[in-house]
Order: C-alpha cells, then sequence, then structure tokens
C-alpha cells in the first residue's frame, strides 16, 4: 500500500499516477469551457461574444483550448496517470525505476500549466493558435511577446516532464522486462514503451523549434524571418516533425487501455497480440514520418506530397489489423454482459475507426489543398483525439477506478457503473458527440474557415446543431463524472 504524501513530498507511482488523473480532470473543466465559449461565438452568424470587442480574444480562446486539452488534459491522464499507476503493477515492479525524477515530473505539470495559462491575464493576450506559427509568433508589432514567451515556456516545461517521465519508464522496462511479471502480450505495457520512444525521439526537436522561436522575438535572430532569407516554413517543419507523432503519442496509450479492457471483458488474451505489438511499432515508425501532410499547402512539389500521401494512407494498414484484433475478440466470446467501460471501448472502436476514415480522405495531397483550414480538419482530429483519446480516457476512468480509488472514492459512478440509466446516459454521451463534429465535416465541404468568429448565414443551421451538441456533451459529460 501507499501512503497519503501530500503533493510535493509524494514519490510512490500509484500516488502520483492518481495525482495525474487529478490534473487531467481539473484541466479538461478549463479546456471545456473554453471550446463551450467557441461554440456559443459560433452558435448563429455575427461577431457576437467572445469576439464582440476584440477578435483577438476569440482567438486567445481556441489557442488555450488546444494547448491544454492536449498538453495538460490527455497526456497526463492516460500517459502520465494510468501509466504511472500500472506500468510497474503490470511489470510486477514495487517502484519505477527513480521516483524522485517521477516526482519532479508530476510537480513540473501545474507549473507549465500555470505559465500557459498567465497569457490570459499578460497584456492583451497571444492568440496566435496552439501551433505558435510564426510571423505571428515573432512580430513584435501584432501581438504579444510577452504572452507568447509564457505560452512557449509553459509548453517546454510540461515537454521536460514528458521527457523525464518516458526515461523513467524505458529504465523501468530496461531493468525488468517488458513481459517481466505481465502476461507475454500485456498492450498496455508495449504501448507505453512505444510512446517513450516517440517523445524521446521527437520534443528535443520542438524544443529547439522553440528556442529559435525565442531568439527571434527577442535577441533579434532571422531564423523564421522571410524578409532576412530565414524561413518560416522551417518552424512548420521542426513544428510537426513533433506535433504528427504527438497524435499517437496521445493515442498510443488509448489503444493499451482499450485492449485491457476488452480482454478482461472477454476473458481472454486480445486475438492475435504479437501482431498487436507489430501494428504499434508500425504505427510509431509510420507516425513518424509523415509530418508534411500538414503542409500540403506551404509549396510542397508534387514528388514529396506523392510521398507524404503515400505513407499517409499506409498507416491505415496497422490501424486496421488492431481494429480487426480488437473487434475478433469480441465476436469470437461475445460478451454477456456489455458494462459501462466497455461500451465506451467499443464506442472508442466505432468513433476511432470513423475519425481515421475522414483521416484517409485528408491523406490525398489534392483533397488536403481544398479542405484545408477549413472544419473538416477540425472535425477530423475531434474524431480522432476527442472522440479517441477522451472517450479511452473515460473508458480507463470506468475500468480502473476500483483499482485506483477504492471502493468509496466515488461512490456515485460505483453504484452507476453498471446500471441502465449510466448506460442509456452514456449513450445520449455519445449521440451529442456525434451531434457536435459530425455536421463540421459538412462545413468543410461548404469550405468554411477554421479560428474565424463569423460565417454566411445559409451554413447556421450547422453551426447550431454543433453547437447545441456541444452544450449537451459537456453537460452529460460531467453529470456521468460527479
Amino acid at each position: 500500500m501507499y501512503s497519503n504524501a501530500g503533493l510535493l513530498t509524494a514519490a510512490n507511482h500509484k500516488e502520483l499516477g492518481i495525482y495525474y488523473v487529478w490534473f487531467a480532470f481539473i484541466f479538461s473543466i478549463l479546456g471545456t469551457l473554453l471550446s463551450l465559449f467557441l461554440r456559443m461565438e459560433l452558435a448563429s452568424s455575427g461577431v457576437r461574444i467572445v469576439a464582440l470587442e476584440n477578435q483577438n480574444f476569440y482567438n486567445l480562446t481556441f489557442t488555450l483550448h488546444g494547448a491544454v486539452m492536449i498538453f495538460f488534459v490527455v497526456m497526463p491522464g492516460l500517459y502520465g496517470g494510468f501509466g504511472n499507476y500500472f506500468l510497474p503493477i503490470y511489470l510486477g515492479a514495487s517502484e519505477v525505476a527513480y521516483p524522485r525524477i517521477n516526482s519532479i515530473s508530476l510537480l513540473l505539470v501545474p507549473v507549465g500549466a500555470v505559465l500557459a495559462l498567465t497569457s490570459l491575464i499578460s497584456e492583451f493576450g497571444s492568440g496566435i493558435g496552439w501551433t505558435l506559427y510564426p510571423p505571428l509568433s515573432t512580430s513584435l508589432m501584432s501581438l504579444s511577446p510577452t504572452s507568447v514567451d509564457l505560452i512557449v515556456l509553459g509548453l517546454a516545461i510540461v515537454g521536460i516532464s514528458s521527457f523525464l517521465s518516458s526515461i523513467n519508464f524505458l529504465s523501468t522496462i530496461a531493468v525488468l522486462g517488458v513481459t517481466n511479471g505481465s502476461k507475454p502480450w500485456c498492450l498496455f505495457t508495449w504501448s507505453i514503451v512505444f510512446t517513450a520512444i516517440m517523445l524521446i525521439g521527437t520534443l528535443p526537436i520542438l524544443s529547439g523549434g522553440l528556442f529559435m522561436l525565442i531568439l527571434d522575438l527577442h535577441l533579434n535572430t532571422q531564423f523564421y524571418d522571410a524578409s532576412f532569407n530565414g524561413d518560416p516554413v522551417l518552424y512548420q517543419h521542426l513544428f510537426w516533425f513533433f506535433g504528427h507523432p504527438e497524435v499517437y503519442i496521445i493515442i498510443l496509450p488509448a489503444f493499451g487501455v482499450i485492449s485491457q479492457i476488452l480482454s478482461t471483458a472477454a476473458g481472454k488474451p486480445i486475438f492475435g497480440g504479437p501482431s498487436m505489438i507489430l501494428a504499434m511499432g508500425c504505427i510509431t515508425v509510420l507516425g513518424s514520418l509523415v509530418w508534411a501532410h500538414h503542409m500540403m499547402t506551404v509549396g510542397l512539389e508534387v514528388d514529396t506530397r506523392a510521398y507524404f500521401s503515400a505513407i499517409t494512407m499506409m498507416i491505415a494498414i496497422p490501424t486496421g489489423t488492431k481494429i480487426f484484433n480488437w473487434l475478433s475478440t469480441y465476436m469470437g466470446n461475445p460478451f454477456k454482459t456489455i458494462t459501462v467501460d466497455v461500451w465506451y471501448a467499443l464506442s472508442f472502436i466505432f468513433l476511432f475507426t470513423l475519425g481515421g476514415t475522414t483521416g484517409v480522405v485528408l491523406g490525398n495531397a489534392a483533397m488536403d489543398i481544398a479542405l484545408h483550414d477549413t472544419y473538416y480538419v477540425v472535425a477530423h482530429f475531434h474524431f480522432v483525439l476527442s472522440l479517441g483519446a477522451v472517450i479511452a480516457l473515460i473508458a480507463g476512468f470506468m475500468y480502473y477506478q476500483e483499482h485506483m480509488f477504492g471502493q468509496t472514492a466515488n461512490v456515485y459512478v460505483n453504484n452507476l457503473r453498471d446500471s441502465p440509466f449510466q448506460r442509456v446516459w452514456s449513450i445520449v454521451f455519445i449521440i451529442s458527440i456525434l451531434c457536435t463534429f459530425i455536421p463540421m465535416h459538412l462545413l468543410g465541404f461548404n469550405v468554411m474557415p477554421r479560428r474565424i468568429p463569423d460565417y454566411p448565414d445559409y451554413v447556421t443551421y450547422l453551426n447550431t446543431i454543433c453547437s447545441i451538441g456541444s452544450i449537451s456533451t459537456v453537460f452529460i459529460l460531467y453529470s456521468l463524472l460527479f
């Protein structure tokens, strides 16, 4: 058992995992509130609420929404929370390799979050998008340099936290072996292995890109200044070399959680365990080689676009393997009772497959050029992340809560976990999410640009449906947890 040490003195992997989950929950409230501000603004045409006085606040809202949900909700929850708590248990270890470094990794998360969120009250904010593209982020004339500094520093600190956690996890596994004390094909353990490898390989690239951005902003260098032979596209290459593997860094621990849920429900290992591990390895390699499919409109030559299109579509092969194996596990031994955690796991499979299908469409360079920076792209990555990683986080919480918090930690959730009310409420939750994001695909085909607070009246009804679905989703989500 672990002691109830405070946040500053905790070093036990179970305590740290629980703290990570709590931080993810706290920051998820902020992230969803920011998304509600956006949907309230977009509920009907015209500049009305968030962008009434200054569109920069609208820009700042979606900037922080993206940064908070990715770096301070999904990653701490799935990778830091479940990873810290259950990796040593699955390995048969009493602790991670470096408990004190693990404690430092946790403490860096709220520090990074506070710095990033302080940009809200620093001068007039910095609504440059969570990607921080120059010249917006390097201009001293148009935006707040202090706010840019705070966001960059916050992301750099949380990056250091993830880097230290990755070294810790890999060191623990290197000492004990990936299957020590666990089933031969413990997919959660393998998912943490591949996630840590990607983080260690890509975080230094992001750090270098952000460091050069700060140098441009304050020390008059010209890495990204086109007027002095710099290249703003260089930043995009450096950012997306981390940014696209980040998608799989987020979703691979989700794969591990979903595999554990389905394996427990079926009462047997996941069908095709070795192929599942191979698929995750292929996703790790291929996902690190397709960064420029986010950059099809920057003037890439035809051969380059053909390469990135081909590799992007190849990722569908190992992903399809995982979907096939999950469904084969279920079809080979149908579950007698669909509990709430299993329902969310099956919902994850359906919605992630749907999101991956829309990604294949964007993998085609010609389609990507046509749909780039429209709401189709927003719909696609929310299907993968919001409907993928977040639902996996909820499913993991439902599945692991008794192990992490005990029977009395949340009586409401424990009592309703397998109740008919909870199941119906979960179905309504999934429908609300679909109402939020499916119309966005149609908005993309109607060429509605993202990051703009106004739009033509003829797409008002689609935005209204999205906003109603968003409000319903948030209400149902927190009613499920409280």
